[in-house]
């Protein structure tokens, strides 16, 4: 992993982001980068506006005041599928795969309004697919909803590559998953950075996501508190103190 990008160019941007829901401000005007190739997580406790931050980028929330870029146009006006078609794809916080639909259809799912330009070529990325996620590959004909819960997060992070995003945004993809299988989780998404997919992760697992990243953003109640490089993050003593319980 490499932490020198900064000669890169700059893919996803959020400039001074502002939510609320009705009187309540989520968030206070969050401004970050990732520029491509990069893994960047945002870190922060549950309540800290990590998925409210999550879903004014896709375009889910409306925004309040500030703007969301990507690939160097604003997009703030833009609907959410239209930002999927643009390559700015999202897989979401809980999985939510279509539980009476197969793994292979729920798969070509995540490529509806980002067409192929051939069969073959949606041939081949269907195939990587399944050899980046073998659990998927084995069940392929079995439907979503008897999957495991590390299955269904493979399923819907498989189902999030299809649409071949510019920028992947993986919401808390370690929710609720025993430890051996988010550390399986975590891994396929070093590799699927490595392999020159741009991330944008959001997480409170600091052990996993910070050890994996170029760079990171810590969120608290609705802020930016801290951001840098995620290896001098991770052995930052306060940061080990608030999100490792280590002292």
């Amino acid at each position: 992993m490499t932490t020198s990008n900064e000669d890169k160019p700059i893919l996803l941007e959020v400039r001074d982001l502002v939510v609320q829901y009705g009187r309540i401000r989520a968030l206070h005007g969050i401004s970050l980068q990732v520029r491509e190739g990069e893994l960047v997580t945002l870190l922060g406790s549950n309540g800290a506006g990590k998925t409210t931050t999550m879903r004014a980028i896709s375009g889910l929330l409306p925004l309040t005041s500030g703007s969301v870029w990507f690939e160097g146009a604003d997009i703030s006006r833009v609907k959410a599928h239209q930002r999927a078609t643009r390559g700015l794809v999202q897989a979401p916080e809980g999985r939510g795969v279509f539980p009476g639909m197969t793994v292979i259809e729920n798969l070509e799912m995540g490529c509806y309004g980002r067409k192929f330009d051939s069969k073959a070529e949606h041939k081949q990325r269907l195939d990587w697919i399944l050899e980046t996620f073998p659990r998927l590959a084995e069940r392929r004909s079995q439907v979503g909803g008897t999957l495991s819960g590390g299955e269904q997060q493979m399923l819907a992070i498989g189902r999030a590559l299809m649409a071949r995003p510019r920028v992947l945004l993986l919401d808390e993809p370690s929710m609720g998953l025993a430890p051996m299988v988010i550390s399986q989780i975590f891994k396929i998404i070093a590799e699927i950075n490595a392999g020159g997919t741009t991330v944008l992760l959001v997480e409170q697992n600091a052990q996993q996501a910070l050890s994996r990243s170029d760079r990171a953003y810590i969120l608290e109640t609705g802020e930016v508190t801290r951001t840098g490089d995620a290896r001098e993050l991770l052995g930052d003593d306060s940061i080990r103190a608030a999100y490792l319980g280590v002292a």
